[in-house]
């Protein structure tokens, strides 16, 4: 298939716990600003639903989680859900899921059949692609995430250093605006942010989102309505599985 800029896939690292409409507008909003302001173009957006070993409070079985988000996707052309993270043996660290990412993007770039990647993400065989060095110049995976992600590069022992300069100078990073962040001048007052603040691409959301994954599930247990919140389908799947309703 060929492409007008560098083939660009968005990935999204998350407990998806449930996924919610927020999580699918930020695709939206990275994929706009790449298009229209940077040489690459977006062909994918990935959700990577975190493996159960990830241990956080209240967080159901990748079982519902992978369910859910491909609930979640299935009325989008381009964002599709990727199981290898919720497959390995024990939780992985972000930046051996974007390498695996860009694995399977070389692989799919050089195959003969024109299916989009989202099609791609549905049939390739897990066990047969592996996490290789990616090569950066013929395409790209990059980090999507809020600005509450980025600043946490400074929260010590979160994250170690080789990973972040790996994200920062391999594949770069889409980060969303929310409330309460100053995202620009995090990037200025971080050393290690600040040198390689070209593949630091921070996009503003002008119309501001508060729904998150832990306001669902506290609605959820107190019986509220969430509709709107989540697509029918993932509220449909939470009620017929009777997910989040303990106390």
């Amino acid at each position: 298939m060929t492409h007008s800029g560098i083939p660009c896939v968005l990935l999204c690292c998350g407990s998806f716990n449930p996924p919610t409409i927020l999580h699918l507008r930020m695709f939206e909003i990275a994929r706009d600003y790449l298009n229209e302001n940077t040489d690459f173009e977006v062909i994918g957006g990935v959700l990577s639903p975190v493996h159960d070993s990830y241990g956080k409070k209240d967080l159901c079985a990748s079982d519902h989680r992978i369910e859910m988000a491909k609930l979640a996707t299935s009325s989008s052309d381009w964002i599709g859900i990727d199981k290898w993270e919720c497959a390995q043996s024990s939780w992985s660290r972000t930046v051996q899921v974007l390498r695996h990412l860009s694995r399977l993007l070389e692989v799919y770039l050089h195959r003969k059949e024109k299916i989009s990647f989202k099609q791609y993400l549905s049939i390739y065989d897990l066990g047969h692609v592996q996490c290789e060095n990616p090569v950066a110049d013929e395409s790209r995976v990059m980090l999507l995430c809020g600005a509450d992600l980025l600043e946490s590069f400074s929260v010590k022992d979160l994250w170690s250093t080789d990973d972040m300069t790996e994200i920062l100078s391999t594949f770069g990073m889409v980060v969303i605006t929310r409330s309460g962040s100053d995202p620009f001048r995090y990037v200025y007052e971080n050393d290690l942010v600040y040198r390689y603040q070209k593949n630091v691409h921070i996009v503003t959301e002008w119309i501001p989102n508060e729904i998150s994954s832990t306001a669902i599930r506290r609605a959820l247990r107190r019986k509220a309505s969430v509709r709107y919140l989540v697509s029918d389908a993932v509220l449909e799947y939470i009620e017929a599985n009777k997910l989040y309703t303990n106390s």
